[in-house]
């Protein structure tokens, strides 16, 4: 199995998105997604930016992918767009149809992005004929669903298995309207919170973390106890999604559980310092998102013991 490092999320400084990838070029991954997936506004690194880091990235040995906007627009968002499906030197991810439509009319193999909502297998042979090499299916599809979709012959899979999980797209600009703020005169907010905007309940429980135009979940979805059933649904591959802290570790736990040196077991603990937030595996399961189960197994079998979960705690209760 193999790990890719999914696009950042996130509107981070210049000097701190190139000092990530510095770093991520010497970790134990074996793809790196870039290139500004959220916002057209989040300027600190241009296309030509991200062009030279993908550069610096392959000649590290890593297989690059240049990821699409996820929502297009403007017509300097489709000029981008032209731009980043014209590469001829990187796999390009597809994460709107109109970017597939561009691969497709030049003939070039692509990534199907998890935002182009393949639920059903008419719409993944679709885009095998398009070009699709891999497909990422949508953060929501549970475990079983993925199992009984016959993937086309020679398309691979990979499955969002660590990050807060992207969840909705909306022109209008939440982290903005926090502040009391125009999206066009946002003040590039969105600086201020390099993993997100927690949003709470009335009672303060973190609900949703918004991201600009992104709305995400308030917890970290990890499935880091879950690849032996990951690997028998098919996925060949793990995203994990970057984080402004604590990242390689993050990455190095996920290489030790693929190379057998890490128990599953112990996962969850060794993986709770280091997230963000409170940890969720519940569409994984077919459950509420917010749910932790991971003493719960999808395909019938035990899992992890719920006593491990925090090194004493047993797990919480479903809502």
């Amino acid at each position: 199995m193999k790990l890719s490092l999914g696009p950042l999320l996130y509107y981070w400084s210049r000097e701190d998105i190139l000092a990530f990838y510095e770093a991520a070029a010497g970790w134990p991954v074996d793809s790196v997604y870039l290139g500004e997936t959220v916002c057209s506004r989040r300027h600190t690194l241009r296309l030509p930016d991200w062009f030279d880091l993908a550069d610096r990235l392959a000649a590290a040995g890593k297989e690059v992918v240049l990821s699409s906007q996820a929502l297009i627009e403007s017509e300097s968002d489709l000029k981008a767009l032209r731009k980043i499906a014209r590469n001829e030197k990187y796999l390009v991810e597809a994460n709107d149809f109109g970017a597939v439509r561009l691969l497709a009319e030049q003939g070039v193999p692509f990534v199907a992005g998890p935002t182009l909502n393949a639920y059903n297998p008419d719409t993944l042979a679709l885009l095998r004929d398009l070009g699709a090499v891999r497909w990422v299916p949508p953060v929501e599809m549970p475990a079983k669903m993925l199992q009984a979709m016959p993937v086309p012959e020679g398309m691979e899979t990979e499955f969002f298995a660590y990050g807060r999980l992207p969840l909705a797209f909306s022109a209008r600009c939440f982290t903005a309207r926090h502040y009391n703020l125009q999206k066009d005169d946002c003040q590039f907010k969105c600086l201020d919170h390099p993993d997100g905007l927690t949003l709470r309940t009335r009672e303060g429980e973190a609900f949703l973390t918004m991201n600009g135009i992104q709305t995400q979940s308030a917890r970290v979805y990890s499935l880091a106890h879950r690849l032996d059933e990951l690997a028998e649904a098919g996925v060949g591959r793990l995203r994990l999604s970057p984080q402004s802290q604590r990242m390689a570790q993050v990455v190095t736990v996920f290489r030790e559980l693929i190379e057998g040196r890490l128990p599953p077991a112990e996962a969850p603990a060794r993986l709770a310092r280091l997230m963000p937030g409170e940890p969720c595996d519940g569409y994984w399961l077919g459950q509420a998102g917010l749910d932790y189960q991971p003493e719960r197994a999808a395909f019938g079998r035990s899992g992890v013991p719920a006593a491990n979960v925090r090194g004493q705690e047993a797990a919480p209760t479903p809502r």
